[in-house]
């Protein structure tokens, strides 16, 4: 029996072998040739949609000299292609041009509170970290400053980024050594910037999955501070350096989502329209408020200036998931966002290079399947957007 267990274990690990080879090579493929990603350029288009102007308003700007941008990329029939940096350059030269359009450099002002925004599931495969980084993307986009928190140690949001965990975190340089209980270190040391402008990373690894063990021990020797405050202290020590930070929490309701949930100010919630999903989604509120009533009697309990449900992967024509979604509707009401994140085949194909919709051109997919994708996107982002603004007392 012995035996056979451990051939086993080699079994398994010549397949764990193979494969993190393979998704190297894969890797290098695709992004090389420094094999690290770099964002695309936008469009003129893209550029007006994005700060709000109008193409011949943003032309008109270009002309007169108005926008000191620096190089600008053009291809052969004359088209200018903007780098996000030369974006939100141009968003403060206009907004410095005008009042009227002081509105269009949204970062937050003084007395402003830093929105720490968690999104959160009890099961995997709800598009948790598909939402966390496009909407991290986007705000970016935006003009916010953003760090994104990966706190899962399968790593999928660092992974998107274009780091192998395993091969550049194998032992230090995740949100671990920021958290962990001996020996911690600054959470500035952790925090690396990322090839997307005004967009920064604490990674996560495997070694994350072992604050939860660590913590059964801390808390029985009461090793101060606790779980719950760990995180939120990581975040203070850079708070002036973010306007935003999105948290992408592991799927599941332990000591880690714990912390992140008592750091943030909002949380949402994504959830399938299916009957299994939602039947999860009800066990993991059950839970999180049996365990975040436990945290409240040692006065931890967070106040969230919203909490949110999203409905993910949804499919407009499936029946059972229209009627599922009317539900949740019924159920929570204005909970629930307005706008859904649609299942799309243009997410998911370019996942498949870990990139987002907001890496990849327009052309690079049928156009019809790309704009409804990176509308539904938009749409759930500028809910999001508005209900941050509004926590700011801005509207």
């Amino acid at each position: 029996m012995n035996q056979q267990r451990i051939r086993m274990d080699q079994k398994i690990q010549t397949m764990a072998t193979r494969l993190s080879k393979s998704l190297d090579v894969n890797m290098r493929k695709s992004f090389l040739p420094d094999e690290r990603k770099s964002l695309r350029r936008f469009s003129s288009m893209e550029v007006a949609q994005i700060l709000g102007v109008s193409q011949d308003f943003l032309r008109k700007m270009f002309f007169e000299d108005k926008l000191n941008l620096g190089d600008i990329e053009t291809d052969a029939r004359g088209r200018r292609f903007y780098t996000a940096e030369q974006i939100d350059i141009a968003r403060h030269e206009i907004a410095r041009s005008s009042t009227k359009f002081q509105h269009i450099v949204p970062r937050r002002r003084d007395k402003e509170q830093i929105q720490i925004i968690s999104i959160a599931n009890f099961k995997g495969g709800a598009g948790k970290t598909t939402t966390a980084i496009h909407l991290a993307q986007k705000l970016a986009l935006d003009g916010y400053r953003v760090l994104a928190i990966d706190l899962d140690p399968q790593a999928s949001m660092t992974t998107m980024f274009g780091f192998r965990p395993e091969i550049d975190f194998p032992e230090a340089g995740t949100v671990y050594d920021a958290l962990r209980y001996e020996d911690p270190i600054p959470f500035s040391d952790v925090v690396r910037k990322t090839y997307f402008y005004n967009l920064d990373l604490a990674a996560a690894g495997l070694l994350l999955s072992e604050f939860e063990t660590e913590t059964a021990h801390a808390l029985k020797n009461n090793i101060r501070p606790p779980f719950y405050q760990r995180l939120a202290l990581c975040i203070n020590e850079v708070e002036t350096d973010y306007d935003i930070v999105v948290i992408d929490c592991p799927p599941q309701l332990g000591f880690t989502t714990l912390s992140a949930l008592v750091a943030s100010t909002s949380l949402v919630v994504t959830v399938i329209p299916s009957m299994l999903d939602v039947a999860s989604m009800a066990q993991f509120l059950q839970l999180t408020s049996s365990l975040m009533a436990t945290i409240a009697d040692v006065g931890a309990s967070p106040d969230w200036d919203f909490m949110r449900f999203l409905i993910t992967r949804f499919e407009p024509n499936d029946g059972p998931q229209t009627q599922m979604a009317a539900f949740l509707r019924t159920m929570f009401t204005d909970d629930v966002l307005t706008q859904p994140f649609l299942k799309s085949s243009a997410v998911s194909d370019s996942g498949l290079t870990q990139q987002t919709l907001f890496e990849i051109a327009r052309t690079d997919f049928h156009r019809q399947t790309y704009d409804r994708a990176i509308e539904s996107i938009n749409g759930v982002v500028a809910e999001i957007e508005n209900l941050i603004t509004t926590a700011w007392g801005r509207k």
